[in-house]
């Protein structure tokens, strides 16, 4: 597999910041390893970091996209019988799902902070005809900042930037803390403005 991994890198550096956008469009390989390859070019000085935090804006909302319109388009019977090709199971859809009724719009962004839930979460969005508008404009503001992170620690890490799961997980897990802390906030929030009407 990290065979598999390092050739696929290789082809996507030689694309620069297309290589990058297109490796979080495709997800073969997880989206922290693609940025933080994109994070060692730049250390590198093979491409720049600002142009790379806007390949994997740009690939990271479009792989989000391609899901939403799976779930708009094709809902639970496509999914039943061809979400296994994407990686995506019943459990974490179900999951997704209940996050996405329970906590309503405004889940899209916090839950992309939070693993397993992060990925998922488009297909409910599209399933229950989420705004387009908005489903874009909260997947791009959540996938700035992720960006920049593995970007970054990418380009401390240099060489050993497929060590990027070990290096992000003391980081990871308190961002997902916060972000679960906000989406509980948001939803008394909601809850609140409910009541009032």
């Amino acid at each position: 597999m990290q065979a598999f991994i390092h050739a696929v890198l290789n082809w996507l550096a030689d694309l620069g910041y297309i290589g990058v956008a297109l490796g979080l469009m495709i997800e073969v390989i997880p989206s922290e390893i693609v940025l933080a390859y994109g994070g060692y070019l730049v250390s590198q000085e093979k491409i720049g970091f600002v142009g790379t935090v806007i390949a994997g804006t740009i690939g990271g909302t479009l792989a989000q996209l391609f899901l939403y319109w799976i779930g708009y388009y094709g809902g639970r019977p496509f999914l039943t019988k061809y979400g296994k090709y994407l990686f995506i199971t019943e459990k974490h859809v179900n999951l997704s799902e209940d996050w996405f009724n329970k906590y309503g719009t405004g889940v899209i962004f916090g839950a992309r902070f939070i693993p397993v839930v992060r990925h998922a979460i488009s297909i409910p969005a599209g399933i229950a005809g989420m705004s387009l508008r908005k489903f874009l404009l909260y997947t791009t503001l959540a996938i700035i900042p992720w960006s920049v992170f593995f970007i970054y620690l990418g380009i401390q890490l240099g060489h050993n930037y497929d060590h990027i799961k070990e290096k992000a997980a003391p980081y990871v897990q308190p961002i997902a803390i916060v972000a679960c802390i906000a989406l509980v906030l948001y939803f008394a929030w909601q809850r609140m403005k409910r009541k009032k009407k």
